[in-house]
């Protein structure tokens, strides 16, 4: 039981962490959208802990783990679903509009991406946090735990209070004759609706669930007076380009051009290196670098699978999200295994192999890694490559072209040195001696132990 509760409060702000993240991507802003005033989500902590209890019988079994996650977490999102409808008046989420949705709470694609994530929880999450409850000492972890819960507990109490009180007066106020009249003049009209905005301004609970969920607040104004006011028209997406009538006035890398694209590169290379640092440390439970160049935290597969995804879903990113899901996948696989076969091609080592994992190709890469590639690149092209492009258009040009020249060299000389250094570590088992100052050079600041470090995972290929 103790494990269990840290397991409910862990991932309840582990969730509202995800959720800001999320938010600062698409408003650019601090935003809490949960329904406590506290920094948790109790949905993400009460999904975990029904998972932890239904799950773990069936660690030992991937494939039925899989198709019970998918499962469970599809009947937990739907009846919290459901339930949020009915307490707060409105759908805080609505997949009926969207292609694949089984119903109105859920979609198939969120349903397989919320039952690998309730797969990576009890593989991976869980364990990882469960060791780390441990180290806090037993009576140290009792206080924090009865604090936080009681924290929540008040929270929710008080949020669930101001809701109720919220919709009473609501109810109370649409009542009011003169909302149904023909007759209304624009003076009253104006009197309802101050009357309406102060509902949701009178205190800072009802101000943050005004923000939190901007619905319970459109719902009952513009149901109101929409027909005397107008309704409030949904804002069409940004286009990631914008037209310029003169070629002078157009920023710095604009549009789809090489010099976009290789910041992407960069970019994605660097974001890379965390992204597996991190899943190296949830997995093996170790902090391991890992790199695909010599010089510098990159790994050009990355880089190149951004600017591949970017290229193939520039034109296409007003489709609707199972598509571009569904895109991604296929051609984030696809890079995958062409990247995995030109290494070994060229190189005869391989850093990746997939052949013991289920429906994998090749052992080059497998439908779980191409599910994670279509996540991957529907979050590219919604969130980080509009917000990217913007921050590169904004660079200086004079100051742009130097910086894209020197990362240029940069990154062309890190390439070379990546490749030589490769080639010279296997080569080193054939001929240990160098017999010129290059090899020297190589052996020297390359040695094996430095490759290793470097390269953990690369290996020669059978």
């Amino acid at each position: 039981m103790y494990l269990i509760l840290w397991t409910f409060v862990i991932f309840s702000f582990l969730g509202w962490v995800g959720n800001v993240i999320r938010n600062l991507a698409v408003y650019k802003k601090f935003k809490n959208n949960g329904f406590l005033t506290s920094p948790f989500f109790p949905m993400y902590g009460l999904t975990a802990v029904i998972c932890r209890v239904v799950l773990t019988p069936l660690e030992s079994y991937p494939w039925l783990l899989l198709v019970a996650s998918i499962a469970l977490t599809t009947i937990i999102i739907v009846v919290s679903g459901f339930l949020f409808e009915k307490i707060l008046g409105f759908k805080v989420w609505d997949y009926s509009q969207a292609k694949l949705s089984i119903g109105s709470y859920i979609s198939l694609p969120y349903a397989i991406l919320a039952g690998l994530f309730g797969f990576g929880f009890i593989k991976v999450f869980m364990p990882v946090s469960d060791a780390l409850v441990m180290l806090i000492p037993l009576i140290v972890g009792k206080i924090i735990l009865a604090g936080l819960l009681a924290l929540i507990l008040l929270d929710y109490v008080f949020s669930v209070i101001t809701v109720i009180r919220l919709k009473y007066r609501i109810k109370y106020l649409s009542n009011i004759e003169e909302l149904l009249g023909d007759d209304a003049d624009e003076e009253k009209i104006k009197l309802i609706g101050e009357n309406c905005n102060r509902l949701f301004t009178e205190n800072i609970l009802r101000r943050r669930l005004a923000s939190a969920f901007p619905d319970l607040k459109t719902s009952v104004y513009l149901g109101m007076i929409s027909d005397r006011v107008g309704q409030e028209k949904d804002k069409n997406m940004l286009e990631y380009t914008t037209v310029y009538e003169n070629k002078e006035e157009r920023p710095f890398a604009f549009g789809l051009c090489f010099t976009k694209l290789f910041y992407l590169f960069v970019i994605g290379s660097f974001i890379g290196t965390i992204l597996e640092t991190f899943w190296a440390f949830m997995v093996d439970g170790n902090f391991q670098v890992r790199v695909g160049l010599v010089y510098g935290p990159f790994i050009p597969v990355y880089g190149g699978g951004a600017c591949f995804l970017t290229i193939v879903l520039y034109k296409l990113y007003k489709l609707n999200d199972t598509l571009i899901y569904v895109i991604s996948a296929v051609v984030g696989a696809s890079f995958e295994y062409f990247c995995s076969w030109f290494q070994e091609t060229l190189f005869g080592t391989v850093s990746w192999d997939y052949s013991d994992t289920p429906l994998n190709f090749n052992g080059r890469t497998n439908l779980m890694y191409a599910l994670i590639w279509g996540f991957l690149g529907l979050v590219w092209v919604r969130f980080f490559y509009p917000w990217l492009a913007r921050i590169i258009e904004k660079i200086p040009k004079r100051a742009g072209g130097v910086m894209t020249a020197v990362l240029i060299i940069f990154m062309a000389f890190n390439a070379f040195m990546s490749c030589a250094a490769v080639y010279r570590w296997q080569d080193r088992e054939v001929h240990p001696n160098a017999d010129n100052a290059f090899v020297e050079y190589i052996d020297y600041h390359f040695n094996d132990e430095k490759m290793e470090f470097l390269f953990p995972n690369m290996k020669a290929s059978d």
